[in-house]
């Protein structure tokens, strides 16, 4: 399967960045500070999320506290939400030399929508037709029972998509794009500071 080569970091250019890992990771205030510091050099940045709040993604957070869809179900609403995602936002953002950085994306539906029986590379396969590489993936990782007590220590409990016995396979499937040209595996048990340190120094 073709990949993407990663870019260079120019500051002239366009660059997609991806943040993934199992919840309780820190993946969206890691994704914030990032978008903050690239907009103190002056970049053009848009930040986003999957699922989104379009209609499809709003479906499937639902589904996240009320009861999971059918496995089938639940791939084809990932693929319709993410597929307007990419056509509305990613890809106009990218055309227009911004920076676009997303708290998950298809390596999360790879991880996720794997553990309920579909095969991680087919789902690849079928995203990566009409959703466009990141240049840098960054595999922000820590254990199951770190992630466990980071979700309750901030007053939430683990949902439909965070059991444990799910959130262990889904790390395995993270840690399997390590070898990607594109990818960073980032230790996250470290401070706020230091983590981003660590994703800040990896763009090179």
């Amino acid at each position: 399967m073709a990949v993407a080569k990663p870019r260079r970091f120019l500051l002239s250019s366009a660059m997609f960045i991806v943040l993934e890992g199992i919840d309780g990771t820190g993946k969206s205030t890691q994704s914030q500070l990032l978008a903050e510091w690239f907009r103190s050099q002056g970049r053009d940045v848009v930040t986003s999320r999957e699922p989104t709040d379009g209609p499809w993604g709003k479906k499937l957070r639902q589904s996240a506290a009320a009861g999971r869809l059918s496995p089938e179900d639940e791939l084809d609403y990932f693929l319709k939400d993410r597929s307007q995602h990419v056509a509305e936002l990613i890809t106009p953002s990218l055309a227009a030399g911004k920076v676009v950085i997303l708290d998950r994306y298809y390596f999360s539906s790879m991880a996720y929508q794997g553990t309920r029986g579909f095969d991680p590379l087919e789902i690849r396969r079928r995203n990566e037709a009409f959703a466009p590489i990141p240049d840098q993936l960054f595999i922000l990782d820590i254990d199951v029972d770190t992630a466990l007590s980071r979700i309750g220590n901030r007053g939430d409990s683990a949902n439909e998509f965070e059991q444990r016995e799910s959130l262990q396979r889904c790390r395995e499937i993270f840690l399997s794009l390590s070898d990607e040209p594109f990818a960073h595996v980032i230790d996250s048990r470290g401070s706020l500071e230091e983590v981003q340190a660590a994703i800040r120094e990896s763009l090179g």
